[in-house]
């Protein structure tokens, strides 16, 4: 047996804000967003929609895909570092709003890589048999967390939710490798500020340690799972910055049209980014049966995580 996601699902709000729209409030350009992020626009929750709700329509779409209901899943794992409110965690609220049963539910605090730390943690319920099938979210309302009067972080963010159902699929396929991993010393160039609740970015220093660790851990995991970087289908990198993303795909060698390129469309989505990229990937046949897969992201903490994984049931 291998573990694998049995189906995937997404949401994104509908209200669209292009980088003209934010031209009109701070000292900003189309031109200088798209050439130094590859942003185009980017969607932005209206106020009645929090955190909850966009899982809830991400998890709908999942169980949907998975052929399950949601008296099937065993545990529910949320990766958000935008719950609606501390406690009780978005993982219950979404236990009681899909009618899932008495299940396990917990969130998972990783920023942009709380899924990939979400996935692995299903994995090892599964493994061990104490679960079967694990609902795995990501979801950020960033919009309520962002300056919007400063230009270096209003420009990147956008809101939005991914899901997967996984489980046990047959063997060869699923998980094939990972790797997970932090430094706490790099926690002051990405973090939440407690006086005024906006989210502050280092630019400089968290481009350079993603452009050496979003590389550097698409090829550990591939080599890892036994295969080269030639064997890879298709990269579904953080979609943080096409620049950070452009240098893990180079040093994979894969072409441009294997990478998924949702940041245009959706901005930086934090722990939302890579199922919803994944999401969409599936909807459109750029994934297929039989591809192997690496999933890549960073983010505050400093964390990262990795996954190679071959896709089918």
């Amino acid at each position: 047996m291998g573990v694998g996601v049995l189906g995937t699902g997404h949401y994104v709000p509908s209200n669209v804000v292009t980088n003209k729209d934010l031209e009109k409030i701070v000292d900003t350009s189309d031109e200088w967003i798209r050439t130094r992020t590859g942003i185009e626009e980017r969607r932005i929750a209206e106020d009645d929609i929090d955190t909850s709700d966009m899982a809830y329509y991400a998890a709908q779409d999942a169980l949907v895909k998975a052929n399950l209901k949601a008296e099937d899943l065993d545990m529910i794992l949320v990766a958000t570092v935008t719950p609606d409110t501390p406690f009780p965690s978005v993982a219950c609220m979404l236990q009681d709003r899909l009618g899932a049963g008495k299940v396990a539910a917990m969130d998972v605090s990783a920023a942009c890589s709380g899924f990939m730390y979400g996935v692995i943690t299903a994995k090892q319920f599964i493994e061990t048999n104490a679960y079967q099938n694990v609902l795995v979210v990501g979801v950020e309302k960033l919009s309520k967390i962002t300056d919007w009067s400063d230009r270096n972080t209003c420009v990147l963010f956008g809101d939005g939710a991914g899901a997967a159902v996984v489980g046990p699929v047959s063997e060869g396929n699923g998980i094939l490798s990972f790797e997970l991993g932090s430094d706490g010393s790099g926690g002051k160039e990405l973090y939440q500020d407690k006086e005024t609740d906006y989210l502050f970015m280092n630019g400089r220093e968290v481009f350079k340690f993603a452009v050496r660790q979003m590389p550097e851990s698409s090829v550990n995991v591939v080599e890892k799972a036994g295969y080269n970087k030639e064997d890879v289908d298709y990269l579904i990198p953080h979609q943080a910055n096409i620049r950070i993303m452009e240098a893990a795909r180079e040093r994979l060698g894969i072409a441009e049209d294997k990478m998924a390129t949702s940041v245009k469309r959706y901005g930086n989505t934090s722990s939302a980014s890579i199922p919803i990229a994944l999401s969409e990937g599936v909807n459109n046949g750029k994934i297929k049966d039989n591809d192997l897969l690496v999933l890549v992201g960073f983010g505050g903490g400093l964390t990262w995580g990795a996954i190679a994984l071959r896709w089918g049931r």
